[in-house]
């Protein structure tokens, strides 16, 4: 791994459809943007920040994501999130995330992850299911 930059930013954009609607995806019944997917869109922006610094057979697994969800987005505007690198603290890595749909900010918080060798963090995870 390289060392990750702080102020290193990505982003990730969707546009809004029947299939990230609350009502769609059980997070409430009205034809907006729902939450769950505004978290998974900044959860990706955090992806896409830090990935140009890992090595081989490293990635990042989220362990902490804290946020606020302000305002509605219907069907048809493309939502955008973004993340930026606040604080690097060994293998854990802060963001401050935000979410706009073109009208304003939807949505902000704080989001954090963890550096892992992916097929050591695999194998962990299947013996706990054994």
């Amino acid at each position: 791994m390289e060392p990750i930059t702080i102020g290193a930013s990505g982003t990730a954009s969707v546009t809004v459809d029947m299939s990230n609607l609350a009502m769609t995806v059980g997070s409430g019944s009205l034809p907006v943007f729902a939450t769950p997917m505004m978290a998974s869109l900044m959860e990706q922006a955090a992806c896409n920040a830090v990935a140009p610094f890992l090595a081989e057979g490293e990635t990042t697994v989220g362990t902490k994501l804290e946020i606020s969800h302000d305002a509605a987005t219907p069907p048809g505007l493309t939502v955008t999130a973004t993340a930026e690198v606040t604080a690097v603290s060994g293998r854990e890595i802060s963001f401050h995330v935000t979410a706009e749909d073109g009208v304003s900010i939807i949505g902000s918080g704080t989001h954090k992850r963890f550096l892992v060798d992916a097929e050591r963090f695999t194998l962990k995870a299947r013996k706990r299911g054994e």
